[in-house]
């Protein structure tokens, strides 16, 4: 594969889960990562700093999202309405393309510590930005922090769900169920 090709960080991130995948996360170096994605090393250290970092990759996009569907919500909506907004604005970085790279990269994760270390980093940082975000809008911390829980879990068992393809159809329908479950539970907070 020539170095000058499009996508380095998509070709970075399919090296990695055909590496750890083979080798293990441990005995994968970040420079057979590159040499695999047909790229220089010091490529791959100009988009991450580190080998873990590309299985993350989408965080940055996932805490703006999440933070942009709630700030889009309608001037109105319900807090519970606010979650929904963002949590729902994450499922639009996964297309149905995506379902397989999903499974793979869970299977990734489970074999490693350090990288369920960063997994929780990652899902701690996007129920932050969510939860600053119904804050913003509400006023109300306690409610809002409830509400972000419920609703990144949401997210995340519906993720899994998908990826497992215990449930079809697109990701944001799979959410959607879960959310409305969640809603159901938290009824009297969600202001519903």
């Amino acid at each position: 594969m020539a170095r000058w090709q499009p996508d380095a960080r998509g070709r970075l991130l399919h090296a990695a889960i055909e590496l750890f995948g083979e080798q293990g996360y441990d005995a994968t170096t970040a420079a057979q990562i590159a040499e695999r994605a047909g790229l220089t090393k010091t490529t791959l250290f100009r988009h991450f700093a580190d080998k873990r970092e590309i299985l993350f990759q989408g965080q940055d996009m996932l805490v703006g999202l999440a933070t942009e569907g709630v700030r889009d919500a309608p001037r109105d909506s319900a807090p519970f309405a606010l979650v929904r907004a963002g949590v729902l604005a994450l499922s639009t970085l996964h297309p149905a393309e995506s379902r397989e790279t999903g499974r793979l990269v869970d299977e990734i994760l489970a074999a490693s510590s350090e990288l369920q270390e960063r997994a929780t980093f990652k899902r701690a940082a996007i129920t932050a930005a969510l939860y600053t975000a119904v804050v913003e809008r509400t006023g109300d911390p306690r409610q809002a922090g409830v509400l972000a829980d419920a609703g990144i879990r949401a997210y995340y068992d519906g993720f899994a769900a998908w990826v497992e393809g215990s449930e079809d159809g697109p990701l944001a329908e799979v959410v959607e169920h879960e959310l409305a479950a969640y809603e159901r539970m938290l009824a009297p907070v969600a202001g519903s």
